[in-house]
């Protein structure tokens, strides 16, 4: 295209200049564009070199596109230059509108600088117009949409030489100039918006890739756990309902996967561990509890929830991962019960009565405010030491449990029977215990106390404790009994030891002597147990020895 000044335009530059544009603006990749743009200074804007300079994210400008001269091209393609050198450049010369003409004149002070050039020194102008080899124009180009187009964004810069009738670019070669940069600052927009949507495609097909892939292994690790796995609804009103459970769960459990559907955690739960159930927390929470069965049977198991959403604002659900641990709560029972109760009759042990004695006596220490309740209740001091020392129980019990929240052991009072329903220890050694040792052996014994053990258990009301405390001496707990009623359960359980046993295939016989006490709160259950041994051989030594075994 011709670059004179004279308003004539020939058409067919026009439609040149027409293709150029639309070359540019459906190239289909940033670098097609900008090439394009290069190509287009050169083949339609009548300059023998052009040059795009394109700013970069840290800001310095890069050689991105160069067509005119391949040496030249060669040389300065690729190369950067910061972009405070780029600002000093667009900010002298002269302006033509939103072009910047620096001519030879002023630009030997560029020479030394970083941007990238190709200028060449040659002979001064011979008139006024001539373009000299070291003139320099620049095209900047700015975000679109922008009115003023030198107050948006800087995309880069066009950067042209050597007109091709040598003179300077004249009223309409400038606007020509200025007009195709910014058509070249829209082209080079939309080529990298398509290339960020080309971006930002790969990146979603990819994220989707690995999310069905995530979703994937999700199923099958849910599926084929080897242990349960429960997803459950999370708030509304269906909150905890069971949406999906896998094929261990449903194995466990016994219930098919349709049938799990009806239910929540909570129908599920045995009634003892609904309590343990609602204080899990949803997140992190983790409880051992046990779950029913289709037969009616429950199973123990561990509990461990954590909460997975569905998408970024989606709705959030409860995974629960169920493990069957019903083994390993067994061998825990086992291990509490071996170390409660004695081994060869299977009785609760001394420690084991000595605990469920303790855990019904208190010490009888008032709380803090206490004291000074019961001192206006009843006219005087309750406690004259922090035990409670010179205070009347049997006065001042119902007081004193409305404090403490504890129901007082009591006994019956010594020497007459009074109705007083008390808490009995009766206290059983064995007579002709150690004849049987001696003569049959220790196995013969053994059979004899754990016939023992079965008689009193069996002669005892459910609820009561019978114990083994050690050797042939046996204890048993039996609340709610007065005077007469311990007396007589004594004589019961007496008549029941004398009967025969069969003991190494031969018939023997042991006798029994009882002692009864009475646990009162204020006592050790060393201190009741003692009282009770006193009162067994009280009655032992009353008893003729012939008298103390049946046979």
């Amino acid at each position: 295209m011709e670059t004179e000044s004279e308003p004539y335009v020939r058409l067919a530059s026009l439609r040149q200049l027409h293709q150029v544009m639309a070359d540019m603006n459906t190239a289909r990749s940033l670098a097609d564009t900008l090439q394009s743009v290069a190509d287009g200074v050169v083949g339609a804007l009548g300059y023998e070199m052009a040059a795009v300079n394109l700013v970069r994210q840290d800001g310095d400008l890069v050689v991105a596109a160069f067509s005119g001269n391949s040496a030249a091209e060669s040389l300065i393609t690729g190369r950067v230059g910061s972009r405070d050198s780029w600002d000093r450049r667009l900010g002298m010369g002269e302006q033509w509108g939103d072009l910047v003409f620096i001519p030879h004149t002023e630009g030997w002070v560029l020479d030394d600088d970083d941007v990238p050039q190709w200028y060449t020194d040659g002979p001064a102008p011979r008139f006024e117009d001539e373009w000299h080899p070291s003139d320099r124009l620049f095209a900047p180009m700015y975000t679109p949409g922008v009115q003023g187009g030198s107050s948006g964004e800087l995309l880069g810069v066009i950067s042209v030489d050597r007109p091709r009738n040598g003179r300077r670019p004249g009223a309409w070669g400038r606007e020509a100039l200025q007009m195709y940069a910014f058509q070249a600052a829209i082209a080079i927009s939309n080529a990298r918006l398509r290339a960020n949507m080309q971006r930002a495609l790969v990146r979603l097909e990819r994220d989707q890739q690995a999310l069905r892939a995530s979703e994937e292994s999700f199923r099958q690790a849910f599926e084929y756990a080897p242990s349960g796995m429960a997803i459950a609804e999370m708030g509304g009103d269906q909150h905890g309902r069971i949406l999906r459970t896998n094929d261990a769960l449903c194995r466990l459990l016994g219930r098919p996967a349709s049938a799990m559907r009806r239910y929540s955690f909570s129908d599920l739960v045995h009634p003892e561990d609904i309590g343990t159930l609602l204080r899990t927390s949803a997140e992190g929470g983790r409880a051992e509890l046990r779950l029913g069965r289709r037969d009616g049977s429950y199973v123990w198991v561990s509990l461990r929830n954590s909460v997975v959403a569905d998408a970024a604002d989606g709705p959030r659900f409860l995974l629960t991962h169920v493990e069957d641990i019903e083994e390993r709560k067994r061998r825990e029972l086992q291990l509490a019960h071996r170390a409660s109760h004695d081994s060869l009759t299977g009785l609760p042990n001394s420690a084991e009565l000595r605990s469920r004695l303790s855990s019904r006596l208190c010490r009888r220490q008032a709380q803090p405010g206490v004291l000074e309740s019961l001192d206006a209740a009843y006219g005087h001091p309750a406690f004259d030491a922090p035990t409670g020392h010179g205070f009347d129980f049997a006065q001042a019990g119902e007081a004193f449990e409305g404090f403490d929240h504890h129901v007082h052991t009591i006994a019956p009072e010594d020497g007459r029977d009074d109705g007083t329903k008390g808490l009995a220890v009766l206290f059983c050694d064995l007579d002709g215990f150690k004849s049987i040792n001696d003569r049959f052996g220790h196995n013969a014994g053994d059979a004899v106390l754990i016939e023992v053990a079965r008689r009193l258990s069996r002669g005892v009301r459910d609820g009561d404790t019978v114990a083994r405390l050690g050797g042939d001496e046996f204890v048993i707990l039996a609340d709610g009994l007065g005077k007469a009623d311990a007396q007589d359960l004594a004589v019961r359980l007496r008549n029941e030891i004398i009967q025969p046993i069969r003991a190494e295939g031969r018939a023997v016989r042991v006798g029994a002597s009882f002692g009864i006490g009475w646990a009162h709160c204020g006592m050790t259950a060393d201190e009741v147990l003692k009282s009770a041994d006193e009162r067994m051989y009280v009655e032992k030594r009353s008893r003729p020895k012939q008298h103390r075994r049946a046979g």
